[in-house]
């Protein structure tokens, strides 16, 4: 049987995978990107219908293609992020195989067929790829995580990820329980509770900031400005890390809102501590509402006195810092340590407990013994792979989309670095300083 050989090979054709090809192919290489469902998958059947955008509409780049709407600072919906990447891959004629996943990369290919192969891709169609480099894009390979817990809870209550969450009218009538308060459960509790829904959080570790801070975005100032202290990282979703997650909550509803805690006790939605057990129709939770609140609240105090520290540093001409009202407590209220679910007449369970990174295709050698890549700046532990869409450094500002083209044009010119080097033609690398 005849094995393709490919210069480069990318598994995942997110907006990760199909900006490094299209940087690639931008420096004059052609690269391959899998994919096992569509393009733009993620943004287009595995969020709600009502998600926007959390960072503006100028953000959502690509390499070599440039937001051209007519509204930057708005917030576009998840499935216009997708037929955009879906407009970009045909303008820059990318080549990406939809409905072609890979089962598992070897490394080093045995016996390969092509002497620059240092990859072997076994697809799930049966046929083999040969690559000698490789980009793991896997975000739309994350699997949703599911506490233990959903196993000892009432089969007569409905529960779902929030991959799998559409739209309020899709639920069963009743009360739903939200089990998380990241961006996605307090996004969801507030679509819920919009709709008329009775909606009750389960609180969790979160961080939040205002949506605009002193003349400028919050994520501007983050992107833009060395903050001090530890303001962005991430426990990246394993164990009860003391470090609270990065991305602050916010919405892209409405032109672009602040969300909290507080915005949803005001609009009626009932806050509850977080669940750490269950037995049938009861939650036996943590109760902790008012000290989730208070964490999240010292949180963002201490974003805002770092941002006002590097505008003073800089010498930065802006508007004064808006008076921010101190945490009051009085505004929540510890609901206790249980949760009866037929009293409340709660039917549905929403479990917005994140993803857990999938990297199982890789080679063991690559991952560490908690199956994570083992990587510096993207550049993994063999050579010729790649990673994009990760953190880094304990940052997640590298998983915001608006970090996505400069994520793949730093791929790009590892690879290009590689490529000239080893035909041994340096003024090649003129375009490495464009």
């Amino acid at each position: 049987m005849v094995t393709e050989f490919v210069e480069t090979a990318v598994v995942g054709g997110g907006q990760q995978g199909c900006s490094v090809a299209g940087s690639l192919a931008r420096l004059g290489y052609r690269a391959v990107v899998f994919e096992r469902g569509e393009i733009g998958q993620a943004w287009a059947k595995e969020r709600w219908e009502s998600l926007r955008v959390n960072t503006p509409n100028r953000t959502v780049t690509f390499p070599g293609m440039p937001y051209d709407g007519d509204n930057p600072e708005g917030y576009m919906p998840a499935r216009e992020v997708a037929s955009r990447l879906r407009r970009y891959v045909a303008e820059t004629g990318v080549d990406v195989r939809e409905h072609t996943a890979v089962r598992s990369v070897e490394a080093p290919a045995g016996a390969p067929a092509h002497p620059d192969a240092r990859f072997r891709l076994h697809l799930e169609n049966g046929s083999g790829v040969e690559a000698r480099n490789l980009v793991a894009a896997l975000g739309g390979y994350s699997a949703p995580r599911l506490p233990e817990l959903t196993a000892r809870i009432d089969p007569s209550v409905t529960q779902l990820h929030t991959r799998y969450y559409r739209d309020p009218r899709s639920l069963p009538p009743g009360a739903v329980l939200v089990v998380g308060s990241g961006n996605s459960g307090q996004q969801i509790a507030e679509d819920l509770r919009d709709a008329g829904r009775q909606v009750y959080l389960s609180v969790g570790r979160h961080k939040t900031s205002p949506r605009r801070y002193r003349g400028a975005q919050v994520l501007d100032w983050l992107q833009l400005l060395p903050l001090e202290g530890n303001l962005e990282s991430a426990s990246g979703g394993r164990g009860d890390s003391p470090v609270l997650p990065g991305v602050s909550v916010l919405s892209g509803k409405a032109g672009g809102r602040d969300l909290s805690l507080g915005v949803l006790a005001r609009k009626g939605v009932t806050l509850v501590g977080s669940v750490r057990d269950a037995r049938g129709g009861v939650l036996h939770l943590e109760d902790n509402v008012r000290a989730i609140a208070r964490d999240a609240a010292r949180a963002e105090s201490e974003l805002l006195r770092a941002i006002d520290t590097a505008i003073e540093r800089n010498g930065l001409v802006v508007p004064d810092p808006a008076p921010q009202p101190p945490f009051d407590p009085a505004q929540f209220t510890d609901h206790g340590d249980t949760l009866d679910l037929t009293a409340h007449h709660i039917t549905t369970i929403v479990w917005a407990t994140g993803f857990v990174p999938d990297y199982r295709i890789l080679p063991p050698t690559a991952l560490d013994g908690s199956g994570l890549p083992v990587h510096r700046a993207g550049t993994g532990t063999l050579p010729g792979l790649y990673y994009a869409g990760l953190p880094e450094g304990g940052s997640v500002m590298p998983l915001l989309i608006a970090s996505t083209r400069a994520q793949a044009e730093r791929v790009a010119r590892s690879i290009h670095l590689d490529n000239t080097l080893r035909h041994r033609s340096p003024a090649a690398l003129g375009p490495l300083w464009n």
